[in-house]
């Protein structure tokens, strides 16, 4: 079975952006709702950049999700770290920090909130050079995210790897070297967990095959070992 984190509380749909933007809960409480009562085991908030007041509108948005739905943790979903540490501090209970690439600053900046309120988190393979081209820097990628959460005392079991998954219709090649590289995992991390973006599969495909495309590669990876996935919790 694998866990699904739903994706559907986003600034970039419009009907939320302008909940966001408005501080109007009802949007936000409806889809929060809708989410939980289409099974989902996570929900993703994702505030993008969160320039203008993010610190205050992350702690606002948590709190008003967790009025709703106190049992479904939370996905925490910004580029602003003062915004994800507001999250942080408000959510009952353990969130997941989605997500913490492999960059020096990315890691410098947000392991130790991780640490600090021992929020398990998805590991990015995202590096200095970009998107890892095979399984091998992939899994070049993952050693560093190790070595960094050692040395903040965080168990590999708190790390939710996360290959990086592109588009199928451009980058073949790369849908092989997720898979290789969830292969790979259980050798490199055996408690790791892992999780992808499933819907980046089908970016730029018609309509009406992408439904088909994210559903044929959740069955892949879940026979491939995937802990969890970013889903669209009503794509049945």
């Amino acid at each position: 079975m694998v866990l699904r984190i739903g994706e559907n509380l986003n600034v970039i749909a419009k009907k939320i952006g302008e909940a966001l933007k408005d501080r109007d809960p009802g949007p936000i409480r409806e889809m929060a709702e809708a989410e939980a009562k289409a099974g989902v085991d996570l929900i993703d908030i994702n505030l993008g950049p969160a320039r203008k007041a993010g610190a205050e509108l992350m702690e606002w948005v948590v709190k008003t999700v967790q009025e709703v739905v106190p049992h479904i943790p939370l996905s925490l979903d910004t580029s602003n770290v003062e915004a994800m540490e507001a999250g942080l501090k408000v959510h009952k209970g353990r969130p997941l920090i989605n997500s913490i690439s492999a960059r020096p600053e990315r890691m410098e900046a947000l392991v130790p909130l991780a640490q600090k309120y021992k929020a398990p988190y998805i590991a990015l393979m995202l590096g200095v050079e970009g998107i890892p081209r095979d399984a091998n820097e992939r899994g070049m990628l993952a050693a560093e995210h190790l070595a960094k959460a050692a040395q903040f005392g965080i168990p590999e079991e708190d790390l939710w790897v996360d290959p990086i998954v592109l588009p199928i219709n451009t980058q073949q090649i790369q849908v092989q070297g997720c898979t290789e590289f969830i292969m790979m995992m259980p050798d490199i991390a055996p408690t790791c967990k892992s999780t992808c973006g499933l819907s980046n599969i089908s970016n730029g495909a018609p309509a009406h095959l992408r439904g088909i495309l994210n559903r044929t590669y959740l069955i892949m990876i879940k026979r491939y070992g995937m802990y969890s996935a970013i889903v669209d919790a009503f794509d049945e």
